[in-house]
């Protein structure tokens, strides 16, 4: 066997025609013999391309409406035969199998087809079959066989042939692992969506692909490797186009997504700030830039070098306010002219265009690994609407009250268990996160709120006649007395405690209200 294996004959089965025309000119420019099959061999025609219909080559026609073309000896023998094996070569000059040296095969699209929401008919009929079965043997044979997945290959291997007439065996094994990611990618949709079908959540065996979006230089830490995949077609950090600003790191990208998945909760123009993917500001207002002056004041020492999310076009106005302050990353779903200039002044911020912000309510899958295996769970999509609390205490919140309450409770659902969080006039004004005591999350978002009065130059605190949501029930009432204490006038919380109905009499005690979601928002 040697390194470099010439083309003298390719077949090319294209669903994705991007790029085939020049590709098929190219090889037949190299005197290579093109086989094909239907559209792929009338645009090859039509471009004036010297082809072989792959019915023509095999004396078998096409059949069972196309299902039946390239599944014959003819095509598997002359991609499977080894050419170092004279027992191979005798059978294929005895049978007249000519063999073939190149595969350029992308498949029927099911995943779109999927996408667009087609009947069951239509999708199963773009299940492919004999083009997986094409880049397997090819992948499979690579020591004699270059096999091509999608257009953005062609070049290289036309470059090959330019420079050494034929292909390495390194581009012919790394394209064979390619080949097999993709049609292991391709079976994993197919079998996802017949887990669907059958309103299967968690199917026996369930096989997750990604397509590689970028390498990163390290992960969390400079010694951890990463790189970032895309899994599915979610606006956000996945879909999102970088403007501007340096590589960005998978801390970036973690808190990046963190943040725009909380700011997605809200109609309103609405700002997030996110550091070590906690929020710890959030507003909505009338505009982005007051919303960024009410979420920045929740906390400005936290938001220094945080990551900035928006649900509206970034305008200049908000623009000009968010380079006031050192941020490593901004997300939006698109920005004016004017807040792409003036963020252009900061070279290393990097600026994040989405397109489009993903609906919190819809339904999907997420992942966290484990030794040996990983865990799997419905995405958090639970949403309290304000006519689906209930209220327990004797004094009910005034409407006011419920709009915070309702507002806190959505931010909390983003913040790391245990959760806290202080809200007054639709903004946040103390956030505590990640404690394992639920009292101290309560006691940190007072103090915080505290320390921000200070930066504001106000007496007290921030939190004064605000309302608390906590992500989950208060296992005694000392989490609650600690609220009233920083000043909340109003409580969300899930309720399903033993000791609810002491929490409930201490929150009369102190005359505040509380209202009850039963859904509870850990967040680990």
């Amino acid at each position: 066997m040697t390194d470099i294996v010439p083309i003298r004959r390719a077949l090319i089965s294209v669903s994705d025609k991007t790029g085939l025309v020049d590709f098929a000119r190219a090889l037949a420019a190299r005197g290579v013999e093109i086989l094909s099959t239907g559209g792929s061999a009338k645009a090859i025609r039509d471009a004036g391309i010297a082809v072989t219909e792959v019915s023509a080559h095999t004396g078998f026609p096409e059949i069972l409406d196309g299902r039946v073309k390239t599944l014959v000896p003819q095509i598997h023998g002359g991609i499977l035969g080894r050419r170092d094996l004279p027992e191979h070569l005798a059978q294929m000059a005895q049978h007249g199998i000519a063999p073939i040296d190149l595969v350029a095969v992308n498949l029927y699209p099911f995943e779109a087809t999927v996408a667009r929401g087609a009947a069951f008919e239509d999708c199963v009929e773009n299940i492919d079959i004999g083009g997986p079965a094409l880049i397997r043997a090819a992948a499979k044979n690579h020591d004699f066989v270059a096999v091509l997945t999608e257009a953005a290959q062609y070049a290289e291997v036309l470059a090959e042939l330019a420079a050494q007439d034929g292909t390495s065996l390194a581009l012919r094994r790394r394209l064979a692992g390619e080949a097999y990611a993709r049609t292991a990618a391709y079976d994993a949709a197919i079998a996802a969506w017949f887990a669907g079908q059958r309103g299967e959540a968690f199917p026996t065996r369930l096989t997750v692909s990604g397509t590689l979006r970028q390498g990163l230089r390290y992960g969390e830490n400079p010694h951890q490797q990463a790189a970032f995949y895309g899994t599915e077609a979610r606006p956000g950090v996945a879909s999102a186009t970088q403007v501007q600003g340096k590589e960005l790191s998978y801390n970036n990208l973690n808190d990046t997504d963190a943040a725009f998945e909380c700011v997605a909760e809200f109609a309103a123009p609405t700002v997030v700030i996110v550091k070590h993917a906690n929020p710890c500001g959030v507003a909505s207002a009338a505009t982005l830039a007051e919303a960024w002056d009410a979420a920045l004041r929740c906390d400005p020492v936290s938001a220094f070098g945080g990551i900035i999310a928006v649900n509206r076009t970034l305008d200049e106005t908000a623009a000009e306010r968010f380079a006031a302050i050192f941020t490593e990353v901004i997300v939006a779903p698109d920005a004016t002219e004017g807040a792409r200039a003036v963020l252009a002044r900061k070279k290393n911020l990097r600026l994040l265009l989405t397109g489009g912000l993903p609906d919190p309510a819809a339904p999907g899958l997420t992942f966290r690994s484990l030794s040996g295996g990983f865990l799997a769970q419905w995405r958090d999509a639970g949403r309290v609407a304000r006519e689906a609390v209930k209220v327990v205490t004797q004094r009910a919140p005034t409407e006011a009250e419920l709009d915070d309450l309702i507002f806190a409770f959505r931010v909390c659902k983003h913040v790391k268990s245990n959760a806290i969080v202080y809200a007054k006039g639709g903004a946040t004004v103390g956030v505590g996160a990640g404690q394992m005591s639920r009292v101290d999350s309560a006691r940190i978002a007072a103090w915080k709120s505290e320390e921000a009065a200070k930066a504001a130059g106000l007496p007290g605190r921030l939190a004064e006649g605000s309302v608390v949501a906590s992500d989950a029930f208060f296992p005694f009432a000392d989490g609650l007395e600690a609220a009233v204490a920083a000043g909340a006038t109003a409580v969300i919380q899930p309720g399903g405690s033993m000791r609810d109905a002491e929490v409930i009499a201490a929150a009369d005690a102190a005359g505040i209200a509380m209202v009850l979601t039963g859904m509870r928002h850990f967040r680990h």
